[in-house]
C-alpha cells in the first residue's frame, strides 16, 4: 500500500472487481449417452420432475436428436439435488449456471 491510499480505496476496488451475480438460476442439462433406452429417459423424467407424458417426450428427443436437453431450473441447491436424483437413474446429468 503506497502512503496516498487508504484501506478503504483497497476495499472498495476489491468490491468492484467482485462480480456475481447470485440471482442468475442454475440449469441442469441432461446429456445424450448410448446405455439408456428413450422410453427409459421419458419414464425418468416424469418421476424424477413429475412432467407430463408430451413434456418429458419433448426433453427426451431433445437429447436423443440435439444431445442435451435443459431439464430444470432453478436455485443452485435445487439444481444440486436434480443432478443427484437423475444420476441415481443413471443418466449423465451436469448443471451450470445458467447465462
Amino acid at each position: 500500500m503506497t502512503d496516498t491510499e487508504t484501506e478503504n480505496d483497497i476495499d472498495e476496488e476489491i468490491v468492484v472487481e467482485e462480480d456475481v451475480d447470485l440471482d442468475t438460476p442454475w440449469i441442469v442439462l441432461v446429456w445424450n449417452d448410448p446405455i439408456n433406452l428413450m422410453n427409459y429417459v421419458t419414464l425418468v423424467f416424469q418421476q424424477v420432475f413429475g412432467y407430463s407424458l408430451e413434456k418429458a417426450t419433448k426433453l427426451m428427443l431433445d437429447v436423443h436428436e440435439k444431445g442435451r436437453a435443459v431439464v430444470s431450473s432453478g436455485a443452485r441447491e435445487k439444481a444440486e439435488m436434480d443432478v443427484y436424483r437423475l444420476h441415481e437413474f443413471g443418466l449423465w446429468a451436469t448443471m451450470q449456471q445458467d447465462k
